[in-house]
């Protein structure tokens, strides 16, 4: 979906990404899987460089743990195979997101109950302030919740991550209720590497959330909104507005915040599974926070109708208002 861009370089490592970024004076659009990114429908002005660098080498080990280098433009998923291959625990609960690695600690990806904010250990970056390049520690990236220093402002273009990862044929404790039960265990339990990363692809295809040609359920940009985080008034207020219809799935946060369940309040606003928008759009129907391009034709226009009126009724119905996850070029929620 979306419009064309003016200008496009390949770059295939760091440097050409650099010298890429320096010879463009214009807009400028840095972009790899492309797989959380909505285009308008006109397209983009700029230069758009599309991030293609590959590659992953050990840069530090002891007996317990590796500290694995990896290049921006290394597909994600084909990194997490690799590490459940070697025995390095810490991203199999992230398996089948599509994207590329550089993408990662730019909203901190996270899914059953791993974040890649709890294994990396530094992002390489140039700074197009100062024109250096250097490797920011984890502690000064600000991470939070599908956030980062790098979401919000086009400063820093990431080069490659560091990930520190424990040396185990074993998971982290299962932290996901459901994929706890999909496994048979506990909450808390560990299983082995590659049992917890062929259940999570099983979750994830059976909510439209693997990439396949044949299903027009994954045509889309996973989930379109965040779970809300409220203060604990305005959360008492959802509950106060939902008495009628049940507790919204909640889950409690630092500093007295809770974060609240956005599936759950798009299905209570009135927009189910497979609920059809303008232009061929429609709710995924196999899950209600993607939305998908069901049809192939449609326009991003249609898309952002789709997602403005989930936003503005569910708004209307309980007070709280949903933010887009995907980043949004040349176009507006």
């Amino acid at each position: 979906m979306g419009g064309s861009a003016a200008r496009v370089v390949t770059a295939g490592s760091a440097e050409e990404i650099i010298r890429a970024v320096r010879a463009v004076d214009e807009q400028i659009l840095i972009l790899a899987g492309g797989s959380n990114v909505v285009i308008g429908d006109s397209g983009f002005p700029g230069t758009v460089v599309l991030v293609r660098s590959r590659g992953l080498r050990v840069v530090a080990e002891d007996a317990g743990s590796v500290t694995v280098r990896v290049e921006a433009g290394e597909p994600w998923d084909d990194l997490v195979a690799a590490t459940v291959a070697n025995g390095w625990a810490g991203l199999e609960c992230l398996s089948g997101i599509p994207g590329s690695t550089g993408a990662t600690p730019i909203q901190n990806v996270g899914a059953y109950g791993q974040e890649v904010a709890e294994t990396i250990t530094g992002v390489e970056v140039y700074d197009r302030v100062d024109g250096t390049r250097r490797i920011i520690p984890a502690a000064d990236c600000g991470f939070a919740y599908r956030g980062s220093i790098f979401k919000y402002g086009d400063r820093w273009v990431v080069l490659s991550v560091d990930f520190r990862l424990t040396r185990s044929p074993l998971s982290g404790p299962v932290r996901y209720a459901e994929l706890a039960r999909a496994l048979g265990v506990e909450v808390g339990d560990q299983v082995p590497l590659a049992d917890a990363r062929a259940v999570v692809l099983r979750l994830r295809a059976g909510k439209g959330m693997v990439l396949d040609a044949t299903d027009p359920d994954t045509r889309s940009v996973g989930s379109f909104f965040t779970n809300p985080v409220l203060d604990g008034a305005t959360y008492e207020l959802l509950r106060e507005r939902a008495a009628d219809i049940g507790d919204p799935p909640a889950w409690p946060g630092s500093d007295g915040m809770v974060k609240v369940s956005a599936a759950w309040l798009i299905d209570k606003a009135g927009f189910t599974k497979g609920h059809p928008g303008p232009g061929g759009t429609a709710i995924s129907s196999k899950h209600t926070l993607a939305l998908t391009n069901r049809s192939g034709t449609a326009q991003t226009a249609d898309l952002l109708a789709l997602a403005r009126d989930i936003r503005d009724q569910v708004h209307a119905r309980f007070g709280v208002t949903l933010h887009p996850e995907p980043v949004l070029i040349n176009c507006a929620l």
